[in-house]
């Protein structure tokens, strides 16, 4: 039976779609098939919602599982025709229709912003108990005393009660910073003890993009930059004269100036080109007025968009200053920033003891990276990120804290990073900057190298000049216990990556070689490939250690190993040194770790079908369900995950190291944004099950040329 959840807004500006989003990304990680459905939306086209597109695109839902009912002229049209009735038989005939394709829908109720607020109520709390769903109750704390919360708290919930309806929780959106644990110990959960859990107005989420104010302007871009997704943190109107102009301009305000304020403009654009000044989200040019013929040229390079209104100066500050963020836009920021603060404030298991969801029978690729996200967030790690000069790390920075992943250093100098940050709109508010040069942490670090070099002749003065480089300095701060684990390779090398872990990081007791996996994410489970990019021939003691660090990956992230060691032949039926290096590598598996399922040597088709495993290998345990692929050498593997890749849209999550003492991870050059967070939280998570307490090994040398 399908489990639903009525979002109910109980105040106006409730934020809800921030509810709708963290509820969504909490069921997906323990269902197999949520929904959403809004029965009414705002707007001339039920198919066109902006909160169901963003669940399409967050959850990777189609139109059978995540969909509108009505517009809201169409309600009120029924209603005011005294037709209810047909609202709620047409939500219900769609709500029975999305759950014959899902396990659990979450349903959005409208958001209280007509004239008759309590007639909206009253259709929320009927469309609840026509749809059989439980509701979770969203009252807005905003501009209210921790008194006045907790008052809408109970007044809430008594409606709710006269309602008949079934509550869930109520989730008390938008408070003060400053009353969260004042309006925490007042609150009452009622004779029902369902919980109540607060969560505080966030400027991340509240603040307007650039996108949101120009599309309320009706703006024309003029100039500058074409990027809209900064946030506008506040509103300049340039009425004084330049210098006491500048001294009130912070960081991401967005300045309105008449079209004629030459010398305004040309501050402003001085001041963003400037490392000493902050740098606006944009320039709003008001009165339909255009720019002397001299300036446009400067305001082409303006790093920031120009924007030319027709309206004056006033109406243009008065209608910039009622526009609302909202988190149905998909602005990439603002949804981590809600799932952060979901993760912070909201007890999921307590929420979700009263839902009786089904075991999610199948792994896909969007649950295992939400539930990678989770599982780093569960045991919190701080993760070296050295190349603080690359765009890519710093945004990919912002959304870990944002999402409240781990804890981060970025290394560089801090000044340079501070400019691009500042003028790419990054916040890096909560993340550590740390610049090797001239941090106090680099004469400990080059004393410590430089003992543990001495063997290779390496003399203090040459260790200092080493400990400059980031992916050094970075990786001693993992060596020394600074930080947990280290990500890299975004703007350089695998071999600059990994060699000053194999210097003196050295592998695990009883590793003898570091090696890689890629984490396979197919569309219905996931599989583990090693080794596709560190080792490129790999003798039969080296193959059956990779299969061994493969299989504690694979269950280090949930996958139950059975080890599939890969070859051109299966079983007995082929011979030649490459297939009898397989099949000894297997037999030293078998003694190595008899409790590892593992089969070789087998063809990938045998070991992955399970109607070619019976006629091939039908007396295995392993043929036909393979979970971990150990391919004969570098050139197999790393064709082979590219083709998968490519041919069937399966998503690639690595390369994953594996072997040393600590976690160190490589990032591709051409890796995403999504790629380094994905890669962040898989190193925080190694991190969380660090075996490093034995001695050292000697790290065995690839053929790569990296030196240990």
């Amino acid at each position: 039976m399908t489990v639903g959840v009525y979002v109910s807004a109980m105040t106006p500006g409730s934020g809800k779609s921030l509810i709708s989003l963290g509820l969504s990304d909490a069921l997906h990680r323990h269902a197999d098939r949520i929904g959403f459905f809004k029965p009414i939306v705002m707007g001339d086209d039920a198919a066109a919602d902006p909160m169901v597109a963003l669940m399409r695109r967050s959850f990777n839902l189609d139109e059978t599982r995540a969909r509108g009912g009505m517009t809201e002229h169409e309600a009120r049209a029924l209603m005011g025709t005294g037709q209810r009735a047909e609202i709620d038989a047409r939500s219900v005939a769609i709500y029975s229709e999305m759950a014959r394709h899902c396990d659990v829908i979450i349903v959005e109720g409208t958001d209280l912003t007509g004239h008759d607020a309590a007639v909206e109520f009253d259709l929320n709390a009927r469309l609840a108990n026509n749809l059989g769903c439980l509701v979770l109750a969203v009252v807005s704390a905003r501009e209210m005393t921790a008194a006045e919360a907790v008052e809408a708290v109970d007044i809430a919930r008594r409606e709710l009660l006269e309602a008949k309806c079934s509550l869930l929780a109520i989730m008390v959106n938008r408070a003060q910073p400053d009353a969260l644990g004042s309006i925490e110990s007042n609150v009452r959960r009622g004779a029902s003890g369902r919980p109540v859990y607060v969560l505080p107005e966030l400027a991340a989420i509240s603040q307007p993009t650039v996108a949101e104010v120009s599309a309320a302007l009706d703006a024309q871009l003029i100039a500058g930059s074409s990027r809209l997704d900064r946030d506008v943190t506040g509103i300049k109107v340039a009425a004084m004269n330049v210098g006491n102009f500048l001294n009130l301009l912070d960081d991401g305000h967005l300045v309105i100036v008449p079209g004629d304020r030459a010398d305004v403009m040309v501050a402003t654009l001085a001041s963003a080109l400037s490392a000493d000044f902050p740098v606006p989200s944009a320039l709003v040019l008001t009165g339909g007025l255009n720019p002397d013929p001299h300036i446009y040229p400067l305001l082409a390079h303006a790093p920031f968009p120009v924007f030319s209104v027709q309206p004056d100066t006033y109406d243009t500050a008065r209608r910039v200053s009622e526009v609302r963020s909202e988190i149905a836009s998909g602005q990439r920021r603002k949804v981590a920033a809600a799932l952060g603060l979901w993760a912070v404030r909201v007890d999921e298991n307590e929420l979700l003891e009263r839902l009786t969801l089904p075991r999610p029978a199948t792994m896909t690729p969007l649950r295992f990276l939400h539930e990678l996200i989770e599982r780093a967030r569960s045991q919190r790690r701080r993760i070296v990120l050295p190349e603080g000069s690359d765009i890519r790390i710093l945004r990919a920075a912002e959304i870990l804290r944002r999402r409240d992943v781990c804890d981060l250093t970025v290394l560089g100098s801090e000044q340079q990073i501070r400019d691009l940050a500042s003028t790419e709109g990054i916040d890096l508010s909560g993340i550590e900057l740390v610049d090797p040069a001239l941090s106090p942490l680099r004469e400990e670090f080059a004393v410590e190298y430089a003992r543990l070099r001495a063997h290779k002749g390496v003399d203090l003065e040459r260790a200092r000049e080493v400990m400059t480089e980031g992916s050094y300095f970075g990786t001693m701060m993992v060596q020394l216990g600074k930080v947990d684990g280290m990500v890299s390779g975004a703007a350089h090398t695998t071999a600059n990556t990994i060699r000053p872990a194999l210097e003196f990081v050295k592998t695990r007791e009883g590793v003898k070689i570091v090696s890689s996996v890629f984490i396979m994410l197919l569309a219905d489970r996931a599989l583990v490939y090693g080794d596709c990019a560190v080792n490129p021939e790999p003798d039969e003691e080296q193959l059956a250690d990779i299969a061994i660090a493969s299989a504690e990956t694979a269950a280090q992230f949930g996958i139950e190993p059975r080890i599939a060691m890969l070859s051109y032949s299966t079983g007995g039926s082929g011979a030649g040194a490459a297939v009898d290096k397989v099949r000894r590598a297997t037999e030293l598996v078998r003694s190595l770790r008899p409790d590892l399922a593992v089969e070789g040597p087998i063809q990938y088709d045998a070991a992955a079908d399970a109607s070619i495993a019976a006629s091939k290998m039908p007396e295995s345990s392993v043929a036909g369900q393979a979970t971990v692929f150990i391919f004969p050498d570098l050139n197999t593997g790393n064709n082979t995950y590219k083709a998968v890749q490519q041919s069937s849209g399966a998503v690639a999550v690595g390369p994953v190291l594996q072997g040393l003492r600590k976690p160190v991870n490589d990032l591709s050059r051409g890796c995403t944004v999504e790629d380094i967070v994905n890669t962040v939280a898989i190193t925080a998570i190694q991190a969380q099950t660090d075996t490093s307490g034995g001695s050292p090994s000697e790290a065995y040398v690839p053929a790569t040329g990296q030196e240990a």
